[in-house]
């Protein structure tokens, strides 16, 4: 790999490959505005990076600063190994990554226009115009401005004027919001797994009683819900939450399932200045990186770790127990 302390922007396109650029790819002539970023592996960058157009052929590939370009961040669907975007990465137009074997992992928010991704993994939040997900992990929120696409997720919350849905899908918290009925197609599923123990399955331990994934019914789990601000503004929205049902939820101590740090460790991975890690019961642990977290829910995703649904059955004894 060929260090690079200085980058030189002579011509439109700016390419890389097997260098390590030690500073920021930043424009410094009006001219350079203009210059298109083409990244073709085993690439790291360690500071910020503008460019017109992120192009990126394949993996490994590492961004340690804020990415921004003006038009398109754009990683081929044949993209091979991993790219990660450590810290936050912006556009004015779009962020298409629809990979068939690779993966990208996102460390932190993403905003666009347009937002496409496939087998993708965001440590942060969503914000776009129209965000459209397929075999993807969000651990914050997917905040669409016009329409939401959904096609076997695991995702924190959602909120959008306008929601479809596909595949077997998943919520890590109570409640999700759209403007419009969600829409979703035949054989659609959606579990609320708030009260699953995580961090138990993450170690590979047995979880705690109690706890697993909730079924959300579309149809019956949905609420009228009327918001107002400061200026007397009134959205109604559909409320999507399984909180009505979660009784059981009184006879967990939710700081024992770990989940939070899991999402706190992804969230926060690229602030952190040590690795945390989930001790076992033998003395053992396991760190919390963000690529780890990744591939267990990745393995959530894809049914090689399973969460049973939760046992919905409590005795009168467990109930006089806790609240006598």
């Amino acid at each position: 790999m060929n260090v690079l302390n200085e980058i030189v922007i002579g011509e439109s396109v700016v390419g890389l490959k097997d260098n390590l650029v030690k500073t920021n790819i930043l424009p410094k002539t009006s001219g350079e505005l203009d210059r298109d970023l083409s990244i073709q592996g085993n690439v790291v960058v360690e500071g910020a990076i503008y460019a017109r157009n992120l192009l990126v052929d394949s993996g490994p590939v590492e961004f340690n600063g804020a990415v921004y370009a003006h038009n398109e961040v754009h990683i081929k669907n044949d993209s091979q190994e991993t790219v990660f975007f450590k810290k936050a990465v912006a556009t004015n137009d779009s962020i298409v990554a629809l990979l068939i074997s690779g993966r990208c992992i996102f460390g932190s928010d993403i905003n666009g226009k347009s937002i496409k991704l496939k087998h993708c993994f965001v440590a942060g939040s969503i914000f776009a115009h129209e965000i459209q997900l397929e075999n993807t992990v969000v651990l914050g929120g997917c905040f669409a401005a016009k329409k939401l696409t959904l096609q076997n997720v695991i995702t924190g919350t959602f909120n959008a004027p306008e929601v479809m849905a596909g595949g077997i899908n998943y919520l890590l918290y109570p409640t999700a919001f759209s403007v419009e009925p969600m829409a979703p197609l035949p054989g659609t599923e959606f579990y609320n797994i708030t009260l699953a123990d995580l961090g138990s399955l993450y170690k590979g331990a047995p979880v705690m009683p109690n706890t697993g994934k909730i079924k959300l019914d579309i149809n019956a789990d949905v609420q009228r819900t009327v918001l107002v601000d400061d200026s007397d503004t009134k959205i109604l929205l559909n409320s999507y939450s399984v909180a009505s049902r979660i009784l059981v939820g009184d006879l967990i101590d939710i700081d024992k399932l770990e989940n939070h740090f899991l999402i706190i460790s992804a969230s926060l991975g690229s602030q952190i200045l040590k690795t945390y890690s989930l001790q076992k019961e033998d003395g053992s642990s396991v760190d919390l990186t963000i690529p780890n977290i990744a591939d267990f829910f990745f393995k959530i995703l894809n049914g090689s770790v399973v969460i049973e649904e939760i046992n919905g059955t409590i005795s009168f004894e467990e109930l006089k127990q806790k609240y006598r």
